[in-house]
């Protein structure tokens, strides 16, 4: 059944003994189906997270002539076991220039990103496309890339659909790139470098490994199973974000205790830059999206009103193109609920106030309905539009705030208007 189209959370009184369970890291994910594509033998990624990002890139790789099987995952409705026959930087299967080979891509920038270096290695033409929003997020920076490095795209002004020739194996060049809109397009570059042969330097910005999604990718690229092999994907931080902010939020804006963190295994081995969220409980006066926090920023940003004094939030730009305007979508719909928050520039600020309820427009964008979801518990009132959306990276997530203490919040969850409580097999995200 799938979720109704308007959502109501209701609050919960005190602090829950969560012990959460989060599937694994999209951006782990789709860096780690690429690597096994491009391995020499067969990848198992354990742990892999099953959400509709990363099915668009399994769909991709199986257009591509890749034989890619998903098995369920005991341990996390939200994962899967993946198996992928690498073929050692050959990619089976391309199109013809009347007739290339068709990828869509969705809305996955990840995926729209990755493939699009990828496909170089192909022997022939290969189009990407997405939906209207991904046709209207930047790719100029990796084309401006790829055409530095020899390879022909043809583009629609520096985004999607693009088609792209590859050249049939290893090429070896050199190219600089930008990172000012998407540190995505260094990682697709630095995915497939060592079997195209390719040497990336950063446009005039910096050291690679300066920006934490590229360090990330670089780490990730030294430590994969070249050869084929089993390789673990850690949870995801940014999604644990949302579990920790209720939990801060439920306990009155003190922190869990040490012994019992709100969320198992936390990733510690410092890929992401989202597993630093904890340490950012309470909330400092300062953030920065460039070098504090990704993704999870703007779990702070929805926090902000409850920190007890006024909290900036800088370099927001990033967030400005991806699945939604999400600075201003932030700032109408904390409004909305009564906070007050100004926007200067790529910077907000949010001041201490009072919420109330309010309905919250999602904008087809899964981190504007979680964080919403997730202030719901406390404030009363508070509806959710398009909750399905949560599908692109977690679709188990209502379940989980549905689910019975410690695996869930024990959160009530209705159907508006008809008030009907949904029960957690009724809530995930199809």
């Amino acid at each position: 059944m799938p979720l109704p189209s308007l959502i109501q959370i209701d609050p919960i009184p005190g602090p829950q003994p969560m012990r959460m369970t989060i599937p694994g890291s999209k951006s782990i994910t789709n860096r780690a189906l690429i690597l096994a594509a491009l391995a020499d033998g067969s990848t198992t990624l354990r742990g892999a997270l099953w959400s509709e990002d990363t099915q668009v890139m399994v769909d991709c790789l199986r257009q591509l002539g890749f034989a890619v099987d998903v098995e369920a995952d005991a341990g996390e409705l939200g994962n899967r076991t993946i198996h992928v026959e690498g073929r050692n930087g050959r990619i089976p299967r391309s199109g013809s220039d009347s007739h290339p080979l068709e990828l869509h891509v969705g809305n996955a920038g990840t995926a729209a990103r990755f493939l699009t270096a990828f496909v170089c290695l192909g022997d022939g033409y290969y189009r990407l496309s997405g939906v209207p929003r991904m046709h209207e997020r930047p790719q100029a920076a990796l084309i401006r890339a790829l055409d530095e490095l020899g390879y022909e795209v043809h583009h629609s002004n520096g985004r999607l659909p693009a088609t792209i020739r590859g050249l049939g194996g290893p090429h070896p060049a050199q190219c600089s790139v930008s990172i000012a809109e998407s540190s995505q397009f260094a990682s697709a570059l630095l995915l497939t470098a060592p079997r195209a042969q390719w040497r990336i330097s950063l446009n005039g910005e910096g050291d690679l490994d300066d920006a934490p999604y590229v360090a990330m990718t670089s780490r990730l690229v030294e430590a994969f199973p070249t050869k084929g092999g089993i390789f673990e994907i850690e949870p995801d931080a940014s999604s644990g974000s949302y579990f920790w902010a209720a939990d801060w939020l439920l306990r009155g804006g003190r922190p869990s205790p040490e012994s019992a963190p709100p969320v198992n295994g936390w990733p510690t081995s410092g890929w992401q830059v989202d597993a630093r969220f904890p340490n950012y409980l309470p909330l400092p006066h300062r953030v920065s999206r460039e070098t504090d926090l990704g993704d999870s920023i703007m779990t702070a940003i929805a926090l902000a009103p409850f920190a007890g004094y006024p909290v900036q939030f800088t370099d927001l730009g990033r967030l400005r193109v991806q699945e939604c305007e999400r600075v201003q979508a932030l700032r109408t719909e904390l409004t909305k609920c009564g906070a007050r928050v100004e926007e200067d520039g790529d910077t907000l600020t949010v001041f201490p106030t009072p919420l109330h309820g309010a309905e919250i427009e999602t904008y087809n964008d899964h981190r504007m309905a979680m964080c919403f979801a997730t202030l719901g518990l406390q404030v009363p009132g508070l509806k959710i539009r398009n909750p399905s959306c949560v599908k692109k990276t977690f679709p188990n997530f209502f379940q989980k705030l549905a689910a019975a203490v410690p695996e869930g919040i024990g959160a009530s969850v209705r159907s508006v208007p008809d008030g009907r409580l949904l029960l957690p097999a009724d809530l995930h995200a199809d």
